[in-house]
């Protein structure tokens, strides 16, 4: 009898055991109830997912709600609803890692080059930014080195957040402004998304009348960077902060931001007035520049800044490698001359600094001053007097004689080397004819006697055959 009933005991405990994980896991698949279709989640919401999770002295299980963020305890595995009808996935993966292989509910892959016209898909060094359009519901999968403990985020809605310019504006002011990039209306940070959004800052004047930037036009001003250099305070924190150049024409401008790659783009504009810069400065140049003292004129708008508050620093650049600070703390008129430290050395200087400022509301700024030049001409000589003219013509007749006389020279000695040469060469040739004169003579003379030793003695008239025929008769 006990031990039928301790069989029975335990035959409850198991189906009790078993209806208890039954309906865990029936908890973690089902849906959230939607209580009243007025209130329904949006298409564009996010779904959850849910894992039970038991504790060692419970007597019942606990639901622990895993948000879709969190896909790395996943294996890199999410699922899609039916309510959802777009979607973006953040992905990081490991430096360097060639992007992650979608694959599918129905067991279909996408790849980073090759997918439907639908999706958009941007690879990076670091991460993948993926949109798609009317996902297909069910389990989907990430194949890929995506780094571990790292989320993989899915929003469906992308905005970005621009923290608008500060007014009054001067130019040449040192600004830091941050945006970020929202993701259903939180702020998206991955490692390397630096990378995968491009960021621009316009100025695009409104052509008022009057202003300098009148005809400025549309101006590249910058962008946004989340580095962690320059202003950008930490990097892949998801600020993303202003590298603008305010060195531009005053006025009133629209301030344009783009945030695009081939995912998205987004856009934000507002009106804002770059004002002319409070402070001017310019070089005084002494009546004696070798002897004198060299200045710098400091012009501040009072009604703008507080001159106690207002704090210069230039550096002093030369020939020779010349480097030297100039410091002023603080004005106490509007104008103020700063002199600047002795210059002794000839050529060019430049004088480039900032200065650190007040507004009477209260905001504190850096301004970059425009560089300034000036430079150091050596004097010409004083004339020399009659004493040394004199010697000078002296020196200069003595220098001509000698060079009259050299002169001279040269031609002398070159006309007589000329006349020896042609009369060597005029005594050569009249001995040679000389020569030559005598060699015929005596060859013609020597000819004569031989013909005359060789001539034939006349034939008598006995010796004569008188029965030849005479040549006129052979002719004949």
């Amino acid at each position: 009898m006990t031990k039928s009933r301790h069989t029975t005991l335990f035959k409850i405990s198991l189906v009790l055991s078993t209806l208890f994980a039954s309906a865990a896991i029936w908890a973690a698949d089902k849906p959230e109830p939607v209580a009243n279709p007025k209130t329904a989640t949006p298409t564009n919401a996010t779904s959850t997912i849910t894992t039970p999770t038991f504790t060692t002295n419970a007597q019942t299980p606990k639901v622990k709600v895993v948000s879709l963020d969190s896909a790395s305890e996943l294996k890199n595995r999410f699922r899609i609803d039916h309510m959802v009808s777009s979607m973006t996935l953040l992905v990081e993966r490991e430096y360097g890692s060639a992007p992650v292989v979608i694959v599918l509910p129905d067991g279909s892959k996408w790849y980073a080059s090759r997918h439907p016209e639908t999706v958009k898909w941007v690879d990076g060094i670091t991460g993948d930014m993926i949109y798609i359009e009317s996902p297909q519901p069910g389990p989907w999968q990430l194949v890929g080195k995506v780094v571990p403990g790292s989320k993989i985020k899915k929003v469906s809605k992308l905005e970005i957040e621009v923290q608008p310019l500060p007014q009054p504006l001067f130019q040449g002011e040192q600004v830091k402004i941050v945006a970020q990039l929202m993701g259903d209306a939180e702020r998206v940070r991955m490692p390397g998304l630096d990378y995968l959004v491009e960021w621009t800052a316009h100025f695009v004047s409104k052509h008022r009348a009057g202003d300098e930037n009148f005809a400025a036009g549309d101006i590249i001003a910058g962008s946004y960077k989340d580095s962690g250099e320059k202003l950008d305070e930490k990097p892949d924190d998801g600020l993303f902060t202003s590298e603008i150049n305010l060195k531009q024409p005053w006025g009133e401008y629209d301030f344009v931001v783009q945030a695009r790659n081939n995912v998205f783009e987004r856009q934000v504009s507002f009106p804002f007035t770059l004002s002319a810069r409070p402070i001017n400065a310019e070089v005084i140049t002494p009546e004696d520049p070798l002897t004198g003292q060299w200045k710098i004129m400091l012009h501040a708008d009072s009604t703008v800044l507080q001159l106690a508050d207002t704090h210069f620093s230039f550096e002093l650049v030369g020939p020779a490698g010349l480097q030297l600070p100039v410091v002023l703390n603080g004005l106490t008129e509007p104008d103020t001359e700063l002199i600047l430290p002795p210059v002794t050395e000839f050529g060019s200087y430049r004088i480039k600094g900032f200065v650190a400022t007040t507004t009477h509301t209260g905001r504190e700024i850096v301004l970059d001053l425009p560089e300034l030049f000036f430079n150091l001409v050596q004097p010409p000589e004083p004339p020399p007097s009659p004493e040394v003219l004199a010697a000078i013509a002296a020196q200069k007749a003595a220098e001509e004689e000698a060079l009259a006389k050299q002169d001279a020279m040269f031609w002398i000695i070159s006309i007589n080397a000329v006349l020896l040469i042609l009369g060597v060469l005029g005594l050569i040739v009249w001995r040679k004819r000389q020569s030559l004169a005598q060699a015929l003579a005596a060859a013609e003379q020597r000819l004569l006697d031989e013909a005359a030793e060789n001539k034939p003695a006349a034939l008598s008239q006995d010796e004569i055959d008188l029965t030849m025929p005479d040549e006129f008769d052979n002719h004949r």
